[in-house]
């Protein structure tokens, strides 16, 4: 296993470098159009072909791969920050407030997280610009996405509550913030952070998921779900297979994502 996650590690490395430094490995701009080579197969010039606008996929998908990989933990970071925050209070304090939290996650949990966003983005202007299409992506991915791992930060703080390291903190004098920070917080670190690697696949196949129906990052910026759109012609798939490249990478880094997930549970 431990071999396993090394390897994980280090194609999640090779694959985010490759991506920071598109710049210089991609051959073109990722919006630069060859109109003499438009949807031409795989050759010695453009690795993946191009699409029906001759652009070029191999620089698309480099570009397109830098987008989620460096947006989705942004939102992931937000989400989880959220978490924090809203479960901590809830599993801390108790009581009325605890109730009142805890039916709030409840609610924002029998809701599909991914179609509450798919309702929320469709409120959007179409027409936005490129960045503001990015940014409101992923923002509201971290906005809507907090509830799974607050509920769980809620009931490992709820935990902690009333274990006897606190209760001797408290019998100590030490009170309010200096017990969170000191006593709560780095027993739920290892819980917080595993709630942040959970949700950066999760992110990333969201952001897929709506590039697919139109509704993710907007052209001619490239992303994983943008790219992926080529996949709804079977028969342009047929004849240039090289179409899949970024559902490969995509199936991939979910997949050592998930190798990599933390073990480790917090301790009571």
């Amino acid at each position: 296993m431990k071999r396993a996650r090394n390897i994980a590690a280090g194609v999640l490395v090779l694959i985010f470098a490759a991506s920071l430094l598109a710049g210089f490995v991609a051959p073109a701009p990722y919006a630069s159009q060859f109109r003499d080579f438009v949807s031409a197969p795989a050759s010695r010039r453009f690795w993946l072909g191009t699409d029906e606008l001759g652009r070029d996929r191999w620089s698309r998908l480099l570009y397109g791969t830098r987008i989620s990989l460096l947006l989705a933990p942004a939102a992931a970071l937000l989400s989880t920050f959220m978490a924090v925050v809203i479960g901590g209070i809830a599993g801390y304090a108790g009581g009325w407030c605890d109730r009142i939290i805890g039916r709030v996650i409840d609610l924002f949990l029998s809701l599909p997280w991914l179609f509450l966003f798919l309702i929320v983005r469709a409120l959007l202007p179409l027409n936005a610009s490129p960045l503001t299409s990015v940014t409101l992506t992923f923002t509201i991915m971290g906005l809507v996405g907090w509830a799974p791992a607050a509920r769980i930060i809620r009931a490992g703080a709820q935990s902690l509550r009333n274990s006897d390291l606190v209760l001797h903190a408290r019998a100590c004098g030490c009170h309010g913030l200096r017990l969170v920070l000191i006593h709560l917080a780095p027993r739920l670190k290892p819980v917080v952070f595993a709630q942040f690697w959970i949700a950066v696949p999760t992110f990333i196949l969201g952001e897929a998921s709506l590039g697919l129906i139109g509704l993710g990052v907007a052209e001619p910026l490239p992303s994983w779900g943008n790219l992926l759109r080529e996949l709804a012609n079977p028969q342009a798939v047929a004849s240039n297979p090289w179409i899949l490249a970024p559902l490969a990478i995509l199936v991939i880094v979910v997949s050592c994502f998930q190798l990599l997930l933390p073990e480790r549970e917090f301790a009571s």
